[in-house]
């Protein structure tokens, strides 16, 4: 461990210093974090605190890193680890906004693709709808229900709210098994059944239903379960 504070480093070395003369594309990823930082403590630097992150978390597992990995990690505290994961939380809004415009997604395997870091390493069912205009231009993505989800807690009146707000022309449902088997259970069958008995009232109707797992997925349409209902 270096042992330095940052007061010891050249002004011109400093990263809020290079920054401003070298641009923030140009620094590194624990320059980024140390400037997120801000300080270090009593025995490490700013910089060492980032080396130190990025020793046990590459920046790919930071995207669902938690308040309780981050201050496992000596030196950062409560106050860092909520500043840090703000600051993660936002970089990925930021990387996200865009598909509310242009993300045009046609098939099962297109809405895979693009959702499916939305449940990585997640421990608990997710059940979000993606809302689409007439050209399956998405307008949406909501995160409506977690926990078990089964026909008596998905509420369809939720989902259709939502889409009637954001005047969307269909819908397509995804959740997750964290067990990654995306066989469907009998729950997501029947809640499916009822979901596009809905939709067909709503004139809004479900073009898919995706159960997402680590590493595949299952739509229901293209196992033409949405052509029987």
């Amino acid at each position: 461990m270096s042992n330095y504070k940052i007061k010891d480093i050249p002004t011109l070395e400093r990263p809020r210093e290079r920054l401003k003369q070298v641009g923030v594309s140009n620094l590194s990823n624990k320059e980024l974090l140390a400037i997120i930082l801000k300080t270090g403590t009593k025995e490490l630097s700013s910089l060492d605190l980032a080396i130190e992150i990025l020793k046990k978390y590459n920046l790919y597992d930071m995207k669902n890193i938690t308040i309780r990995k981050l201050t496992s990690i000596k030196g950062i505290g409560e106050v860092k680890a909520i500043e840090l994961l703000s600051a993660i939380e936002l970089g990925k809004r930021i990387c996200q906004s865009k598909e509310n415009t242009f993300l045009n997604l046609k098939n099962a395997k297109e809405i895979y693709d693009a959702t499916k870091d939305l449940f990585y390493n997640k421990k608990q069912e997710l059940f979000y709808c993606l809302y689409f205009d007439t050209k399956q231009n998405l307008i949406s993505k909501k995160l409506l229900f977690m926990g078990t989800i089964n026909k008596s807690t998905i509420h369809p009146r939720e989902i259709f709210k939502e889409a009637y707000l954001l005047s969307a022309s269909s819908i397509v449902c995804l959740h997750n098994h964290p067990s990654n088997d995306v066989t469907p259970s009998k729950e997501d069958i029947m809640l499916t059944e009822n979901l596009i008995r809905t939709g067909k009232i709503q004139g809004i109707p479900i073009l898919d239903h995706i159960i997402v797992g680590e590493d595949n997925f299952y739509s229901f349409y293209n196992h033409k379960e949405i052509l029987k209902v």
